[in-house]
Formats: C-alpha cells, structure tokens, sequence
C-alpha cells in the first residue's frame, strides 16, 4: 500500500507542483488550503507525513503543529516556509516539527526529504523497541512512548521523547550537540544546536527535581550533555 501525505499550503499552485511530484515518486495525496482544514483531516485521517506551509489562513501552521502533538498525533511533519530566519526554524523544531525547508525549493528537494524523514522515523521507531528501561526514580517505556517519574506520567513530544531515549540508551557517556542533532534529528541543522538547547531545557522541566539544578542530565562545559544515575 502507498504511503499517504498530507499537503496543506494556501497557494494552489504550490500544492499542484507538489501534488504530481510526490505522487510522481509513488505516494498518495491528499491536500488543504488552510490550516483549520489541514488540522481536521490530520485528526480524522492517518498519513505517514504532513508537508505543512508555516503561513496559512484560518490556523497557521505552527498552531497546526502546535494542536497535534498536544493531542498526541506524532506524524512527521516537513514544515515549508517563505521565511529564512532562525527563529522560525528553532520554533517550527521546538513545536514538534521534523523538518524545515525554505521556499523557494525544487520538488525534488521535498520529495527526497518526504523519504528521509520516513527512513528515520522508521529507524527510530526501531530504536525504540526494547524493554523499561529505569534511572533512578525515572522509568522509560520506549514500546509505548512513554516515561513516568517517580510513578507520575509525564507528557512528551515525538522529539523530546527520542532525545530523552537517546541520551537514557548512553548513559554515562557525554553527547556533543552535533551528535544529539546528527542522532536524534538526522539531519545537518549547521548553527543550530540551539534546538537541542530548547529540548534538553524541556527535559529538566518535566523529569528533573530543580531544573535549574539538574541531577538526571548534566551540562558538561564546552562538550554536550550526559544522562547520570542522580547521586
């Protein structure tokens, strides 16, 4: 069965160009052109991936992202944009997105980062199978996509999840920011470690006593970030 994405872009002839290329490469199509439509279906609908415009009518796109991952829908999500500006990207990553591509782009260009996408997701959730795994009052059902601390459920995104994985699988060992965005995001953001900044920022929040005195993950200066057993 093919794959099936979700187009949503308010400029037809955007949609159209990506409409025939994508299905061209042998994948499905639907397609919305506002944000309020393209949340509905990504709601009611299954897809393997979401091609999402950032400025949109009615809902724009990073409320869209914004919306699913708060209800839990982890499908991928390439975010498409107009704008170049870091702040842009940053928020479209922190909010949940997977990818980021700036308009303008070649067809081609999207359709080979619709692939990648879907090659690291299935990698990872192939990552993700094993068994508890448990720091300290901290326990991790990578099979279920969820954490507890100390019993407590704790809410995630798809992202902060697989970086709370990553870094729980190599514990003890220290993880540069290049290898944390070569890992868990898979793909060469040059100049923006700062999107792990903001997930291991939202890590501490949720599993850490005193994030601002952090005992599960710990900043080694000038080097990345460790996952220890708290002392």
């Amino acid at each position: 069965m093919a794959q099936k994405v979700l187009i949503v872009d308010d400029e037809e002839s955007i949609v159209t160009l990506l409409q025939f290329n994508i299905e061209r490469a042998g994948f499905e199509t639907e397609t919305a052109f506002d944000g309020m439509t393209g949340l509905q279906k990504a709601l009611q609908n299954t897809y393997d991936i979401i091609v999402l415009d950032l400025m949109l009518p009615e809902l724009d796109g990073t409320e869209v992202c914004k919306q699913l991952r708060q209800k839990q829908i982890d499908t991928p999500i390439l975010m498409l944009t107009a704008r170049d500006e870091e702040l842009d990207k940053v928020l479209g990553l922190e909010l949940g997105a997977d990818d980021y591509l700036t308009k303008p782009f070649s067809p081609k260009e999207v359709v080979a980062r619709i692939k990648a996408i879907l090659r690291r997701t299935n990698k990872n959730d192939s990552f993700m199978d094993s068994g508890e795994i448990k720091i300290s009052g901290l326990s991790i059902f990578p099979d279920q996509y969820e954490a507890s601390i100390n019993g407590d459920s704790l809410s995630f995104t798809r992202k902060e999840f697989e970086l709370l994985m990553y870094l729980a699988k190599n514990k003890g060992r220290v993880m540069s920011r290049d290898q944390l965005l070569s890992s868990v995001w898979n793909y060469d953001f040059v100049g923006d470690t700062r999107i792990v900044d903001v997930h291991i920022s939202h890590l501490r929040e949720k599993i850490e006593p005193d994030s601002k005195h952090p005992v599960f993950i710990k900043t080694i200066r000038g080097l990345g970030y460790k996952m220890e057993e708290p002392q």
